[in-house]
């Protein structure tokens, strides 16, 4: 169910809990099972093996540790989760007594151990409010502003950057997957808004897990380093607006940062662009063009480079072309990274017009060396999801149009990387894996007590 709902951190830490239940269990059966079985009056018949009476009952803190779980994993917070409550506390109490082949002790030591490990577990790892269980459409980068939180914004605003909030509502949450975007009305003016980005330390955890799995599969890239605070995260995005400024690039003026709380949440507010559309909305005619080509060449000149040009990061209001969402910013990149950043912008272009067209824009800005390079290390890996989502609904292979258009195909530019951290990474992956798996499945070390 959990696979079926794309739940997979809480299918993780169902999987963690359960086989913590069991370890602790276990363990306890099996250093006090001498001593039970010395306990027990001698007048009490015993139904069934005596392993399966050891201290406390592994099945029922098994089953307990499981519905316990499956509330958390699968029934939303409020009313049906107190129903849910009843229910499993009303199943566990049945199987205690139809079990009633031990002291009271023993049952309920194994209850409080089902109970305790599952509610911890998921309050720290899959908060609610972080993490909450429906089933909507959405994705868990996308936090909730309503409520103590909406009114922390709100209070912050006010006292940090002297804005006075009316209104504070998710806005294009499609185009984000690694924060949650808003738009602020502010007060007392018609028409005045303000663009944010809230970050949570659940986005810096998403951060690493992504990094961490891009080194698995390619070996670390070009500036994937984890960051360690959500501290930092804000402050890049910041950082970042203001190099853009500076270069001249048509961007979203940053405004500060926001501290909601320390740590753990923050703001990023800059301007919001009032009346813009994203670029796969728009007309996409010569002067469009030439801005997008522009902003590379800015880019390039400024020793920057973007690292995630799609649809969705570039606006356009009245003819101008604005680039948004400045997080992934590289200050002195490679050329392979300035590459990327030229043949991703080329292919957007190429998506709302013809790619022999936005080719010949190019080369008034471009060499044919520089845009032949530009493909060459460009891929299926280098283009943002949104892009090659966008290609494939066309049913077009943009890339090996631009690629017929060049005097002759360039060589492709390896993406893999084969270090000794990645095989290291790899090895330890694994090997867990398995041993997870062996534990799991393989209860032999059980069998001495009559468990099974």
């Amino acid at each position: 169910m959990l696979l079926a709902v794309r739940r997979f951190r809480h299918l993780l830490v169902f999987l963690g809990v359960t086989l913590l239940i069991h370890a602790i269990t276990s363990s306890l059966a099996y250093s006090t099972l001498q001593q039970v079985s010395a306990l027990r009056p001698a007048e009490l018949a015993v139904l069934g093996s005596t392993g399966q009476s050891a201290y406390p009952v592994l099945p029922l803190a098994m089953l307990t540790g499981r519905l316990v779980s499956m509330l958390y994993c699968l029934v939303p917070q409020g009313r049906r989760r107190q129903q849910g409550k009843a229910v499993v506390a009303g199943i566990v109490a049945l199987v205690a007594l139809y079990l009633a082949i031990d002291t009271p002790t023993t049952v309920l030591v194994g209850i409080v151990i089902g109970v305790t490990i599952p509610l911890v577990g998921f309050r720290l790892l899959c908060p609610d409010e972080v993490f909450p269980v429906t089933y909507r459409r959405g994705r868990t980068a996308h936090l909730d502003v309503g409520g103590r939180r909406g009114e922390a914004i709100r209070r912050a605003l006010q006292d940090q950057l002297g804005v006075i909030a009316e209104d504070v509502e998710p806005f294009a949450l499609e185009g984000s997957a690694g924060s949650t975007p808003l738009r602020i009305k502010v007060k007392g003016e018609q028409d005045a808004w303000l663009f944010a980005k809230l970050y949570a330390k659940s986005h810096l955890r998403a951060d690493r897990w992504y990094k961490f799995g891009r080194a698995l599969l390619y070996g670390r890239l070009e500036d994937e380093k984890p960051f360690n605070t959500v501290r930092r995260f804000v402050q890049q995005e910041d950082y970042a607006l203001a190099l853009m400024q500076r270069a001249g690039v048509p961007s979203p003026e940053p405004y500060g940062v926001v501290e909601l709380t320390p740590e753990r949440e923050y703001l990023v507010v800059c301007e919001f662009l009032d009346g813009a559309t994203e670029i796969s909305q728009a007309q996409v005619d010569d002067a469009v063009i030439d801005q997008g080509l522009s902003i590379i060449r800015k880019l390039w000149e400024a020793g920057l480079a973007h690292r995630d040009i799609k649809p969705a990061n570039l606006l356009v209001r009245d003819g101008r072309l604005y680039l948004i969402d400045v997080f992934f910013t590289e200050v002195r990149p490679s050329p392979w990274r300035q590459g990327v950043d030229l043949a991703n912008m080329l292919l957007v272009l190429a998506l709302r017009s013809d790619p022999k067209r936005v080719y010949e824009r190019a080369l008034r800005q471009f060499s044919v060396q520089e845009v032949s390079e530009a493909f060459a290390a460009t891929r299926g890996l280098t283009m943002p999801s949104q892009l090659r989502r966008m290609l494939r609904a066309q049913g077009r292979d943009l890339h090996a149009e631009f690629l017929r258009l060049l005097p002759e195909p360039p060589r492709p530019v390896a993406i893999q990387r084969f270090t000794p951290r990645r095989i290291g990474l790899t090895l330890v992956v694994l090997v867990a894996g398995v041993a997870l798996v062996a534990y799991a499945v393989d209860l032999n070390h059980l069998r001495p007590l009559g468990l099974r």
